[in-house]
């Protein structure tokens, strides 16, 4: 049933989708109690985090930090404000039960899928990976992730050449689009939540850095999907290069070329697109990419023949000239520095 009084709303968010919806909630001139943000000491493993206090502060609107959401300082702090809607947007931590139970019409939560279709971690790096469409969807928040009656839904599409920022813009242009529409609604009292139809439920499970490690005997357009997902604002799809991390960060899959090579080896080169590498299944050019800890910027050349990634299989073979080296280096060192005598 609508309401009719105009609610008062807190934000909580830590990245730059709960920035653009603090834009709107002033643009709307919703009546905001406070906002509260991620405390930049907590922010270290948060892609894209943004602060919020200037734009709050500039808009006359209480602000404060945290570290933990359900602290109890935080929700009392909440108590105070009285909001009838409480707003966590780009935020990974869970909301407790005794924080849902503050706000009299609920806690908005945010996620980039088509709800029910999508819940659950890094759903802007598997929609990349999937070449997906997405929505901005606003939804009442409860116990479960993901899972309460949606508020306002604004679908945007992506393709198997959308790279992670890409669908990040996509998805923050949806965002406003979303809230335009539904915060005047929302402004005259309306609540409406449509629930999720359960059978339709889809789930994505977490990604973590070392998920984005090449594997070269993949095909190239799977690999090409990892850089895809992998690629800002995360850490990137890795490989390595005569032991130093290459981070690659664009990638492009060659259809026409005739070329066969050893999986994980470079069998081309051109000026503007890179090399070429030979994978399990097809050829891929390596577009842009980073090497990690050079020496004053020195980044040793990707030469045609030169192995990517890691071999085991033929460290045995690498270890005898090792050990020569090693026995040669010691010899040098005992004429430097003869031993005494005893």
């Amino acid at each position: 049933m609508p309401e009719t009084q105009e609610p008062v709303i807190v934000l909580a968010g830590s990245v730059h989708s709960s920035y653009l919806t603090l834009q709107a909630l002033i643009r709307h001139r919703m009546r905001v109690a406070g906002v509260l943000g991620l405390a930049a000491a907590q922010s270290a493993n948060v892609s894209g985090y943004t602060r919020m206090d200037a734009l709050a502060r500039e808009a006359g609107i209480p602000y404060a930090e945290f570290a933990d959401l359900n602290a109890p300082a935080i929700v009392e702090q909440v108590r105070r404000w009285v909001p009838d809607a409480f707003f966590i947007v780009g935020l990974s931590q869970m909301v407790k039960k005794e924080l849902l139970s503050i706000p009299r019409l609920g806690c908005v939560g945010f996620h980039p899928t088509c709800l029910p279709e999508g819940r659950g971690r890094a759903p802007v790096a598997w929609m990349a990976f999937e070449g997906r469409s997405g929505a901005s969807t606003f939804f009442k928040m409860t116990e479960r992730a993901d899972a309460g009656p949606i508020l306002v839904q604004e679908p945007f599409p992506v393709t198997d050449a959308d790279y992670s920022a890409d669908v990040e813009r996509k998805l923050e242009a949806a965002l406003t689009i979303a809230l335009d529409r539904w915060l005047p609604k929302l402004k005259r009292g309306e609540w409406q939540a449509v629930p999720q139809d359960e059978s339709k439920a889809t789930y994505y499970g977490k990604r973590s850095p070392e998920d984005g490690a090449i594997r070269w005997e993949r095909p190239a357009v799977e690999i090409q999907a990892l850089v895809r997902a992998a690629s800002h604002p995360y850490p990137g799809a890795f490989t390595f290069f005569e032991g130093r991390k290459l981070i690659v960060w664009r990638a492009a899959v060659e259809k026409d070329l005739p070329f066969r090579g050893v999986m994980g080896r470079i069998v081309h080169n051109d000026k503007s697109k890179g090399p070429l590498v030979q994978t399990g299944e097809g050829l891929l050019w390596l577009t842009e990419v980073e090497l990690v800890n050079t020496a004053d910027g020195e980044f040793p050349k990707l030469r045609i023949g030169s192995r990517l990634g890691c071999a085991p299989e033929a460290e045995p073979y690498a270890l005898p000239g090792r050990v020569q080296a090693l026995e040669a280096r010691i010899a040098e060192l005992e004429k430097s520095f003869p031993r005494k005598k005893t």
